[in-house]
């Protein structure tokens, strides 16, 4: 699948705002990790997320979203997990924005990065991961999370050599 990064006009935005939202996990010893990070204003437990970026598609911008704000390096998968929604900016001034959530595959944890000084990040169990995310639609999509890549349904045809 090629994925290129999403773009809202200008007069638009108001209308709502798209972001890409990394699923950071790991296995250790046979059990599943989910990297969670702290939010900058309250402190709540989230996803690292941010907007699109130029040359990169929607996974790569959410992969480099897990290192700058988690600290995370890993690879990025094409798949979407799923969208949730949620109003920036305040129930009744805010706009509504959209994350889509792409699995990366944790391979380096980092001890410094950029927004080190203003998150926390800490790994938890699929369970734990779910019950700390405040959207009923991200922890679905955390629960339901299957980190074993997506096989073809089919295997490969070799080319007709016909006669």
């Amino acid at each position: 699948m090629i994925q290129l990064p999403l773009r809202v006009a200008r007069r638009h935005q108001r209308l709502g705002r798209t972001q890409f939202a990394a699923l950071p996990w790991r296995m250790v010893n046979d059990s599943l990790e989910i990297c969670l990070i702290t939010s900058r204003g309250r402190g709540r437990w989230i996803l690292p997320k941010g907007w699109p970026m130029d040359r990169a598609t929607p996974a790569e911008a959410a992969a480099r979203e897990a290192r700058e704000e988690a600290g995370l390096i890993g690879l990025p998968e094409d798949r979407c997990l799923g969208v949730w929604s949620y109003v920036k900016g305040g129930a009744k001034t805010g706009s509504p924005h959209f994350a889509m959530v792409f699995p990366v595959h944790v391979t380096q944890v980092l001890g410094d990065w950029p927004e080190r000084g203003q998150r926390r990040r800490k790994w938890f169990s699929r369970e734990r991961a779910a019950a700390k995310l405040d959207a009923p639609e991200l922890r679905q999509m955390v629960l339901l999370f299957d980190p074993a890549p997506l096989r073809p349904i089919a295997a490969p045809q070799p080319p007709f050599a016909g006669s």
